[in-house]
């Protein structure tokens, strides 16, 4: 058995496991990934981390005619946003860049908020991906996703009765 160390308890030694063995060290661990994992797959807070990653806010959004996809994209130019669509999924990538200096006679304040990017959305076989545009206006994206007239056609609007 290897042996990490002892500690003292009353008169006899107790063995310590080595922290992968332990199972509240384990259980530890595994809940740490789990909430990491949480919090970069869904972006909470669009602003970056401490890690200095930044996860912006979608909203999709359906209509007769098109699907919507509008993210807030808060200190990022047009020319850091990179759009492509692979096969039936809607690539967002972008990089965020800002920094902040305030010198005064009594303090000097720098701040830098920073971070990459990168959300994919799957797309619905209705979506006409030659006709998709896509707007850059106040630090909102907003791409918008024609449905294919085949899917148009085929929407059927159903008479709801009283009973």
């Amino acid at each position: 058995m290897d042996i990490k160390g002892l500690i003292p308890f009353g008169k006899k030694d107790i063995d310590v496991r080595r922290e992968e063995e332990n199972p509240f060290t384990m259980m530890q661990l595994e809940m740490n990934r789990i909430f990491d994992s949480f919090n970069r797959n869904w972006g909470l807070g669009a602003f970056p981390s401490v890690t200095g990653s930044f996860m912006p806010r979608l909203d999709v959004t359906e209509d007769t005619k098109a699907f919507s996809v509008t993210a807030e994209l808060p200190g990022i130019s047009e020319k850091d946003i990179d759009l492509s669509i692979s096969g039936d999924t809607l690539t967002i990538r972008g990089e965020k860049k800002e920094e902040k200096e305030d010198k005064s006679k009594s303090y000097y304040y720098s701040e830098r908020s920073y971070g990459s990017f990168t959300r994919s959305i799957p797309l619905p076989r209705q979506v006409d991906t030659e006709k998709v545009s896509a707007t850059f206006k106040k630090g909102v994206l907003t791409i918008t996703l024609p449905k294919t007239d085949a899917a148009m056609e085929s929407t059927k609007k159903i008479e709801v009765k009283t009973g």
